[in-house]
């Protein structure tokens, strides 16, 4: 796929990097030449340009990637009119990091197809895992739905998905299980799969069933 990341601090420089070593053809775009030089390593090409004026982007045809990541910091305004302008354009897919709350509805009001808010999603992660000791992970999905990663209760030790029943008691889904052993990853595992105290469960559903799992 190709990519292209506008705006290369502590966040676009790691998903481009990311998606650079994923094998992707990776755009890199900021305006300071140092990130620039540093972003030759890890994109396919990186380009010193503000990306905040139409004609720079219609210039390196932005229109023809798969998905454009806008990541301009604090800079609201540049990123505001960036994603305007990739909207104007017909950017095919458009994942906007917004700082605030209101930044990020004016993002998603302007045409962005994604909106990101870093540190409000591990603010998430983190306070659910320190109130519920058995989450070990947590992927907020919308509001009031996640998929959580957590160690299974007692009671559900050496019983199948079949015994549990979590769908119809909980309204709950197990996406997959991560055993430790042995060491692998059983996706979409089937009704007489046995719970075993080594496993982690990988659940999706709603927040408040699943603080029910937790809590037992």
């Amino acid at each position: 796929m190709k990519f292209a990341v506008i705006g290369l601090g502590s966040f676009g420089s790691n998903v481009a990097r990311t998606l650079y070593e994923k094998g992707h053809e990776v755009l890199a775009i900021d305006t300071d030449k140092n990130k620039i030089e540093e972003a030759k390593s890890f994109s396919s090409h990186a380009v010193i340009t503000d990306a905040s004026e139409m004609e720079n982007l219609e210039a390196l045809e932005i229109k023809g990637m798969d998905v454009v990541v806008v990541s301009l910091g604090e800079a609201m305004e540049a990123s505001i009119l960036t994603v305007l302008h990739l909207h104007e354009m017909g950017a095919r897919r458009i994942v906007a990091k917004a700082s605030t709350e209101d930044h990020g509805k004016i993002l998603e009001a302007i045409g962005a197809t994604e909106v990101i808010n870093p540190e409000k999603d591990m603010a998430i992660r983190t306070a659910l895992r320190l109130t519920s000791p058995a989450i070990l992970e947590c992927l907020p999905l919308m509001s009031g739905i996640s998929i959580q990663e957590i160690a299974p209760p007692e009671r559900f030790i050496g019983k199948s998905l079949k015994q549990l029943d979590l769908r119809n008691k909980y309204e709950i889904q197990v996406i997959a299980i991560r055993e430790l052993v042995p060491e692998r990853t059983v996706y979409v595992p089937k009704a007489d799969f046995v719970i075993k105290d080594s496993d982690i469960l990988i659940v999706m559903g709603d927040e408040k069933k699943l603080e029910k799992i937790t809590s037992l």
